[in-house]
């Protein structure tokens, strides 16, 4: 199949991958990670980029050689010229945002060109958590969205990478605290479910592999590698060895984990949701990855570098 790129044929293995989102954490690095993979790389960028680090990062882009295109999943004019100069499309904006990738699909559904898409999920696989009804929506939005990609016939990747390291691990998962405790800690369930943590960096460069490789294609990729697999008990005591010193340990049993859910008002209970989702009913690893619907992204790129929980740590001492 032949797409349109400047006034110039492009052929479709040659990967020209549009971020949209890449002015956001994940969106920036999946951007840097692109063209250092040598893909030619636009941007989709609103007008009123004037935040400071916006700026800065939109800034760090272009000079990198990614090219700007103004912008937005509301200007479906702006969507179609961009999806028309590139064959890989990857959206990485804020999970609250999911549903407006919807106008994006039909713009990829009409194009007939796009090679693969990556909407934008980068967390745990909706398709397999186990709190449906309590997460007011926040799953339910992903799977209407995986549902009508798939509908449509669109080639896609879903990319599960579970939690980024830059949300909770920085506590030790203590909902509330911006730096790791140094006295006592609060455990969630019996602490010993594990869970997965990723660097945003690593998430990136996975995600760049898999838009060339026929073994991601409409598949889940999974990132659970076994440098980042532990449990609550499992983190502790490998911050406590860190730090030198045992902490006081609070066990917070499901029971009592729950009601103070319910008695939290929303959104400030989304963190406790998270962390019953993950941590007590192992939403992120209670399953084996089916090699029909899913593949282990660290398994498919051994050589690919990833920042393990340990190294992340070391840099909280």
């Amino acid at each position: 199949m032949i797409g349109r790129f400047w006034g110039r044929e492009m052929e479709e293995d040659t990967s020209r991958v549009l971020v949209i989102g890449a002015t956001g954490n994940l969106g920036y690095h999946i951007a840097v990670a692109s063209i250092r993979s040598s893909h030619p790389t636009f941007a989709l960028v609103r007008d009123d980029f004037t935040a400071a680090a916006r700026s800065v990062k939109i800034q760090t882009l272009a000079d990198a050689g990614v090219q700007l295109l103004k912008g937005s999943l509301d200007d479906e004019e702006s969507l179609v010229e961009a999806v028309n100069q590139v064959n890989v499309v990857i959206c990485a904006i804020p999970s609250r945002y999911v549903l407006h990738q919807k106008p994006l699909i039909r713009v990829i559904k009409r194009a007939g060109h796009i090679k693969r898409f990556i909407p934008s999920e980068f967390g745990m696989d909706p398709d397999k958590v186990q709190i449906s009804g309590m997460d007011y929506g926040f799953y339910a939005k992903k799977t209407e969205i995986r549902r009508l990609v798939e509908a449509e016939g669109i080639p896609y990747t879903f990319v599960s990478c579970n939690f980024l390291m830059s949300y909770l691990l920085p506590s030790i998962v203590q909902p509330g605290l911006a730096a790791p405790p140094r006295d006592k800690v609060t455990v969630f369930g019996d602490g010993n479910v594990k869970g997965v943590f990723m660097n945003e960096v690593d998430v990136a460069a996975y995600t760049i592999k898999a838009v060339d490789d026929p073994r991601t294609l409409n598949k889940v990729m999974y990132l659970r590698p076994p440098g980042n697999f532990y449990t609550m008990n499992e983190l502790i005591n490998l911050w406590e060895t860190k730090i030198g010193k045992k902490l006081d340990k609070d066990y917070v049993k499901e029971e009592e984990l729950l009601k103070k859910i319910e008695e939290t008002p929303y959104p400030e209970n989304m963190e406790l949701i998270f962390i019953y989702s993950a941590f007590v009913k192992a939403d992120q690893t209670y399953f084996d990855i089916e090699p029909s619907g899913g593949v282990e992204g660290s398994l498919l790129y051994p050589h690919i570098g990833y920042t393990t929980i340990s190294e992340y740590l070391d840099t909280l001492v």
